[in-house]
């Protein structure tokens, strides 16, 4: 194995465009955005439907930059919204491409396109076909399912590919291992998650891709259920999935998700934005605290990532209020095609075996 050169091929799909990036094991040859017009994405029914498109576009992109694919070891592709699994790699199979194609673990985001778009390269290309640490990523403590109402339970959904490479970059540096440490991590951006890690085991957060937990830019966040009902009882289901996920936090209050320009906005005085810009770095350090006691106060470090970093005033307010938990570290931005290409050659180097896809929910309920 010493002195080969492996390359990998990275998938990364987002709402208008796709990152894609080429590895030569744990080297960046390239990182780009390839964008997808949103008003051509508008036209189609469903996510899945932008799939012939997409990879139109990206076939382009690969012959506009000379870029010849053929031999490549390894093509990894964002998991989306197939049933929950444990944290880990998995072969993209029949059986996982279908569950993701109807949403079997209920998230519907453009991420389900990461692995139906992998198998497209791979049966073009060659290579083994894989995802890693998708959004359903489920790995809860029993106490952290359960409700107040019989048959509903938490779900488990995340920005978990960032939040745990988070970890396993912070451990290194550490000169220690993600599965000795606890660490509650956050990836802010666009949304939010705050997550519990026990020992290599992500064991409590916030349901990001449900509205729970703090509000973001585009998210608005855990309401109580007497104000919820008062005001989305008048608005369509669409309507209230928007607020979950697109329509909600500064989208609401400000018209944009644009965190530049809302932050633009208290620069030049706005006492509401500045309002409610506080109230969102508040709110994420109340999830902090509460994401202690499933740890029962055993916090290594308090690990931060994601875009929003990029303000001063975020990690510095989290750090005021929560430093007295854990130290406070910050990643900004995300470890995402850098995680992938890892996790890629751990398989190929026989450092890690791929899993296969179960095809079911990891929790069967009570």
């Amino acid at each position: 194995m010493s002195g080969r050169i492996y390359r990998i091929f990275i998938i990364n799909p987002g709402s208008t465009s796709t990152k894609l990036s080429l590895f030569e094991n744990h080297s960046s040859i390239f990182t780009t955005d390839v964008f997808h017009d949103s008003s051509v994405l508008l036209k189609f029914p469903t996510i899945n439907d932008q799939l012939d498109y997409r990879m139109e576009v990206i076939h382009r992109f690969l012959e506009d930059n000379s870029i010849d694919l053929h031999g490549i070891d390894a093509v990894v592709g964002r998991g989306g919204g197939c049933y929950a699994v444990p944290g880990g790699i998995y072969n993209i199979d029949d059986r996982l491409i279908d569950d993701t194609r109807n949403a079997r673990g209920g998230l519907y985001h453009a991420s389900m396109l990461g692995v139906q778009m992998a198998v497209e390269i791979h049966r073009k290309y060659g290579g083994i076909c894989i995802m890693m640490d998708p959004p359903v990523v489920d790995e809860l403590c029993d106490e952290a399912r359960v409700t107040g109402l019989k048959g509903v339970y938490r779900r488990a959904v995340s920005h978990a590919l960032n939040l745990k490479a988070t970890a396993r970059h912070h451990s290194m540096l550490m000169g220690k291992r993600y599965e000795d440490c606890n660490y509650i991590v956050c990836h802010i951006d666009g949304g939010i998650s705050v997550t519990a890690h026990d020992h290599g085991r992500m064991i409590d957060g916030n349901d990001a891709g449900g509205g729970e937990g703090p509000f973001t830019p585009t998210r608005m966040g855990s309401l109580a259920v007497t104000d919820g009902r008062r005001v989305l009882e008048k608005l369509t289901d669409g309507e209230i999935r928007d607020l979950c996920s697109q329509a909600g936090g500064l989208t609401s209050w400000f018209g944009t998700s644009s965190a530049d320009t809302v932050h633009k906005m208290i620069e030049d005085g706005d006492p509401a934005a500045s309002r409610v810009w506080d109230a969102m770095i508040y709110q994420v350090c109340k999830w902090i605290g509460m994401m202690s006691t499933p740890l029962k106060g055993q916090v290594d470090a308090i690990l931060l990532c994601g875009g929003l970093l990029r303000f001063h005033e975020v990690g510095a307010g989290i750090r005021e209020r929560c430093s007295f938990i854990a130290p406070v570290y910050e990643y900004p931005g995300e470890f995402e095609q850098e995680a992938m290409a890892a996790g890629a050659m751990r398989v190929l180097t026989g450092e890690e075996k791929v899993r296969t896809y179960p095809g079911k929910p990891v929790w069967e309920g009570i």
